[in-house]
């Protein structure tokens, strides 16, 4: 049998979430034993130019180009991402034919001089997200924002060496690099709206690679999908990129599907909030009303890119 080649960026996070799927591949596939998967890391363009503004060299989707492009071109055969790094229009020939299991969504403040973020006064925060620039600005108005890049480890060592106050990282990746010990606070999802698809890793794949496809659907996790499609769909009808400063978590309960987004202004002054509730199978639907509200609420001050 031919081996699956599983490709993800060559960060600690992306191998560990690509291990992950691995893991959970060989859970449901009884056949297959752990030399019939490879997993090969994947230089790519956001990794590169690590000193620049995602927005000034291509937006986010630039962690994900080079995979996909493996992935077209047949070196690989799965393709993992953290689903809020990729671009909310998909290649036609490409398919996410599965959402892993949400990890914790939630955004954590990281700092080894400070203990309470709302107590920091004329504090240095690093951020490399427009949303989290401005959420952080919400709860505290005595912060300077600068940017950092950098995998986690990277930027808790920028941290280390003084040149930030505080750092803002997801808690998904923190858990999963057990990195909990560097934690000061966690915001809640109310505090600071997470990034759509954050805490989600999706497995990819070639469109009529039918093998494949069947591999993944049993590593679906049905409720993750739907949360997923939601908040996907709010960003599409945002035509939203990485200079957007957009939050938008779904969740489900008792059946029902429960969308709180945020929309900030292109001045970065307002915020809009709308929430919806619906039918956990109408995702696309509810995400689509929602970001339709959103544009109406924010009128002028917002513009489609």
């Amino acid at each position: 049998m031919k081996k699956i080649i599983i490709g993800a960026r060559g960060s600690k996070l992306s191998l560990a979430y690509a291990a992950k799927v691995k893991r959970l591949i060989l859970e449901t596939q009884s056949k297959l034993i752990k030399d019939d998967i490879e997993i090969h890391s994947i230089k790519t363009s956001g990794d590169i130019f690590h000193d620049k503004k995602l927005s000034e060299i291509g937006g986010k989707n630039l962690f994900c180009k080079e995979i996909e492009e493996s992935l077209l071109t047949k070196k690989i055969d799965i393709a993992v991402h953290s689903l809020k790094d990729m671009a909310s229009e998909e290649i036609i020939s490409l398919n996410i034919a599965a959402y892993i299991e949400r990890n914790d969504p939630r955004e954590v403040f990281v700092s080894f001089k400070h203990s309470n973020f709302k107590e920091l006064k004329d504090g240095i925060m690093g951020s490399s997200s427009r949303r989290r620039d401005l959420q952080l600005k919400l709860i505290n108005k005595d912060i300077l924002v600068k940017n950092i890049r950098g995998n986690i480890d990277t930027r808790i060592q920028k941290l280390k060496d003084g040149l930030y106050d505080g750092i803002v990282l997801a808690l998904a990746g923190i858990k999963t690099l057990k990195l909990e010990e560097n934690i000061k606070y966690i915001f809640s999802a109310e505090e600071m709206l997470p990034a759509v698809g954050q805490g989600i890793i999706a497995a990819q794949c070639r469109r009529d690679d039918t093998n494949i496809i069947k591999l993944l659907k049993k590593i679906n996790n049905e409720e993750t999908k739907q949360c997923a499609l939601a908040e996907r769909s709010l960003l599409k009808t945002l035509s939203g990129d990485c200079d957007t400063a957009v939050g938008g978590l779904a969740t489900i309960k008792n059946n029902e599907l429960i969308l709180s987004t945020q929309l900030f202004s292109d001045n970065g002054n307002q915020d809009f909030i709308y929430k919806i509730k619906g039918k956990r199978e109408d995702g696309i639907g509810l995400g689509k009303i929602a970001g339709t509200e959103l544009l109406k609420k924010a009128g002028n001050n917002f513009k489609k890119k």
